[in-house]
């Protein structure tokens, strides 16, 4: 039987669940112990989705929507501090909830919100903070 890939899962079954790689989206989700289920992304994302894009490298990101802009997404992960822009058609799925120690958040949930604002409003002090840091580790 053949191993069915990330969109085609999305495409014939409505959703994917797949497990995390990488610490872009921590402290919300960590790597080998939280799940996160995509489905088909709709006509336009809103500011705080959380996206699945394919860059043309083809490389497979999911991060967090920060702005809606005419033709594409400023995009970034909760725990990254560059910004990137993110055409409409690179994406692939929006998370619909994710899965925290064998609990189910849907990530329209009132706690989710509330936490994406905060990685939202807090992006430059904690952008500040981390070159900060790599300063004085450097010298």
């Amino acid at each position: 039987m053949k191993a069915m890939g990330l969109e085609e899962g999305i495409k014939l079954n409505g959703f994917h669940l797949s497990s995390i790689v990488g610490d872009s989206m921590m402290p919300l989700l960590r790597q080998g112990k939280d799940l996160v289920k995509i489905v088909a992304p709709p006509e336009r994302l809103k500011k705080y989705d959380i996206a699945l894009f394919k860059r043309p490298t083809g490389q497979y990101v999911l991060h967090r929507v920060f702005k809606v802009k005419n033709d594409h997404y400023i995009i970034c992960g909760d725990n990254r501090f560059f910004r990137e822009k993110v055409p409409f058609d690179w994406i692939v799925g929006v998370a619909e909830s994710v899965y925290i120690d064998d609990g189910e958040l849907k990530v329209t949930d009132e706690r989710q919100i509330k936490y994406a604002k905060k990685v939202y409003r807090t992006f430059w002090i904690r952008r500040i903070k981390n070159k900060l840091k790599k300063c004085l580790h450097s010298k």
